[in-house]
Order: structure tokens, then C-alpha cells, then sequence
């Protein structure tokens, strides 16, 4: 079969970081059983978010530090790519953290790390209070088997303008790993921003998600015409699909919409 499996993890973090890290292997293990070679799992798996007011900067590791080490012993025993999110420490601020995503190689080897963009100070939460933004030109893309994956987190979701910057670094799928805190309509406002970002870069997304009562679950796929591929509920596992660049390729024939743009996308500085 021409194509890759990619899995997206649901699980729900807590405090325990050995906990989550066990949890996490266990979930890549069963995403590889079922054939996987891309596994992303959800924002901040290394440790929960806690409350709007736990502090984040203390549990922060580095990339060296035991998390990323686990997810790569994992990706080397179950050959394949792994995509997690984590918390790392901001040199010289002993306040916050960067919420920071990891991608690591079927040898265990760091393709990259990408430093959450776009904070969510909204509907009661202050992450800026814990957290220290990435900069907005320290983007994150990487080889993947036949595709080119982009990196996004969570909020990042609702900027167009920072998935049309991976597509213009070449991305065809974008990753993206989620706490997406559960509301009134935040679960429809999850699956139509998914969408739209497959939809208007004509590209595959893969988005994990931390799991109910305090997030949303819904992880899906999704494909460059925006059909969902496969998606879970509200339960803790993993959920498989099979991505296809010839698939990919006849999307963006079909919709050369890339192709129409008149505007170019820039940072505000």
C-alpha cells in the first residue's frame, strides 16, 4: 500500500510524570501494533496543566531529561516516529515554562522541538502567567516516510496564518498535539478548526487531544478535503488511519487553491 498509518493519541495527564510516561508507552505501543509508523500524542503529556494556577516552570525538563529519553527508548522498540508534547525549562526565568512539543525519529534521534506560538489567555485561563511563547520564525517542520509534517499545539488551531507558514515550509501534514479544554461549543469549535486548516492548505491533520471531564477529547484525522478520517470520543486510546500522498496529490490538482493566492502570509514583528 502506497502511504503511511499515522495513530493519534487521547489520554488525560496528571501530576505523576512517570505515570504519564508509562501511559503514553503503553498507547504508542498499541498505535504500533495496529501499524503505525507516526504516533502524535497530546499537548503536555509529560505532566498535566493542573489548575490555572499551578506552576509549570518547576516540573519543566529539559530536552536531555528523562521524558524526551522515555519517548525515545519507545520510538526506537517500536520503530517509529513520536510526536509528544512536554514542558522545558526558559533559561534564566524560574517562573514559567515553554510549552514545547518534541518529534523523535524511529532511532530515537530528535527531528526537532517547537515551542508553542499562541498562548490561551481566553475564557478564564492565563497561560501567559506560566508560560513563555516560542518565537514566531521557530517553526518546526520534518520528514516523515513520504510526507512532510508541520508542527502545531493546541490554540495554535485558530491562527490560519501559522498552518499556511508550514505549508509554506512544505508541509502536507500537519501535527497537532492538544489540550483543548472542554466548554459550551468548544467540542464543534475543536472539529470545524481542525477542518478548516485541512480544508484551506489542502493538507492532511493529525490531531491529538487530552481526554474528559477537563478536555475535550475528539482526537481525529483529517484529510486535504477536510473528511474525518478517523476520530474518537471521549475514551483513553489511540486512533489509526491510513494517509495517502496520491490521495494528497489529487486534492491539491483538484483544488489548486495554494496555487490562487494573491496575499503573502507575514509574523507581525
Amino acid at each position: 500500500m502506497v502511504g503511511m498509518r499515522v495513530a493519534v493519541v487521547q489520554f488525560s495527564a496528571g501530576e505523576d510524570k512517570s505515570a504519564n510516561l508509562a501511559r503514553l508507552v503503553g498507547l504508542v505501543g498499541e498505535a504500533a501494533a495496529a501499524g503505525a509508523t507516526l504516533v502524535v500524542a497530546p499537548e503536555a503529556a509529560m505532566h498535566g496543566f493542573g489548575t490555572g494556577e499551578t506552576p509549570l516552570a518547576p516540573i519543566a525538563e529539559p530536552l536531555d531529561g528523562p521524558f524526551v529519553a522515555g519517548v525515545q527508548k519507545a520510538a526506537r522498540r517500536h520503530g517509529v516516529t513520536i510526536v509528544a508534547g512536554m514542558f522545558e525549562p526558559v533559561e534564566g526565568d524560574t517562573s514559567r515554562a515553554y510549552n514545547t512539543v518534541v518529534a523523535v525519529t524511529p532511532d530515537g534521534e530528535l527531528a526537532g522541538r517547537y515551542r508553542k506560538q499562541h498562548l490561551f489567555d481566553a475564557l478564564g485561563w492565563v497561560e501567559s502567567k506560566r508560560l513563555e511563547p516560542g518565537a514566531a520564525a521557530d517553526r518546526l517542520v520534518f520528514d516523515c516516510g513520504e510526507f512532510t509534517v508541520g508542527v502545531m499545539t493546541c490554540y495554535d488551531v485558530r491562527f490560519p496564518e501559522l498552518a499556511r507558514a508550514l505549508a509554506d515550509d512544505g508541509a502536507d501534514l500537519l501535527v497537532l498535539p492538544s489540550a483543548w479544554v472542554a466548554g459550551p461549543l468548544k467540542e464543534d469549535q475543536w472539529a470545524t478548526l481542525v477542518r478548516a486548516r485541512a480544508i484551506e492548505n489542502v493538507l492532511y491533520v493529525a490531531a491529538a487531544d487530552q481526554g474528559p471531564p477537563v478536555y475535550a477529547g475528539r482526537a481525529m484525522v483529517v484529510d486535504p478535503f477536510g473528511v474525518v478520517v478517523a476520530s474518537m470520543a471521549e475514551r483513553e486510546g489511540v486512533a489509526v488511519a491510513d494517509i495517502d500522498p496520491e490521495r494528497l496529490a489529487a486534492c491539491r490538482e483538484r483544488m489548486p487553491s495554494l496555487e490562487h493566492r494573491r496575499w503573502d502570509v507575514r509574523p507581525r514583528s
